[in-house]
């Protein structure tokens, strides 16, 4: 089904960016907005139900998991978090610009949902810059920056099924290829002829 709005999924190795860049991207453009994931963990200080999350019991989450209506959900830190698919179709379809933040093997189940999904893997300039990103953040052990740097050659290894690369040497200059990515599917056909039918229409476009 095609949608007014885009659906940009990024995806990366940690240390390489991502958050950073996404961040960055939202700031700039406000038609891009984040997509908001359903959790079973309580909230936190001020977040809002419909904002950051949608809180839901431990039930209502198995519900929707029988139901299909995740595209994708995992375990994180003991509790569950997932991407619902409607949650997704309401923002598209009201032409928001949506952009996920993901790892690999999700951004490939959400190709497979949604054909239009634009694809953006973000790639460290070498494996010395990125072993020395994750130690800058000193968050991780030893052992997990080298855990952190093995799940990183299996995650590289996939970037063939993304549709975008962009390499994080210089961070302004990623977020402006980042800018162009967006910017430039706003401007294909198939967006413009979703999100501007009625143009197209008054012109005899079809």
């Amino acid at each position: 089904m095609d949608y007014p709005g885009n659906l940009f999924v990024v995806a990366a190795p940690s240390g390489a960016g991502k958050s950073s860049l996404v961040k960055a991207l939202m700031e700039l453009d406000s038609r891009v907005q984040p997509s908001v994931s359903h959790t079973t963990r309580p909230p936190r200080g001020q977040e809002k139900h419909g904002r950051e999350y949608f809180f839901v019991s431990p039930q209502d989450f198995d519900s929707l998991v029988l139901a299909d209506g995740f595209v994708e959900w995992a375990f994180v830190h003991g509790h569950r978090y997932g991407t619902s698919k409607r949650a997704i179709e309401e923002r598209i379809a009201q032409g928001a610009d949506v952009i996920l933040e993901i790892d690999f093997q999700g951004a490939l189940q959400i190709k497979r949902i949604f054909n239009n999904a634009v694809l953006v893997f973000i790639l460290p300039p070498s494996w010395e810059e990125l072993r020395s990103r994750l130690q800058r953040r000193g968050e991780d052990s030893a052992q997990n920056i080298e855990l952190r740097l093995q799940n990183a050659a299996e995650e590289m290894a996939q970037v063939r099924e993304f549709d975008f690369v962009i390499i994080n040497e210089l961070f302004e200059r990623a977020l402006f290829d980042l800018k162009a990515i967006v910017h430039a599917q706003r401007l294909k056909f198939s967006a413009q002829r979703r999100a501007r039918a009625e143009t197209f229409n008054a012109l005899n476009i079809t």
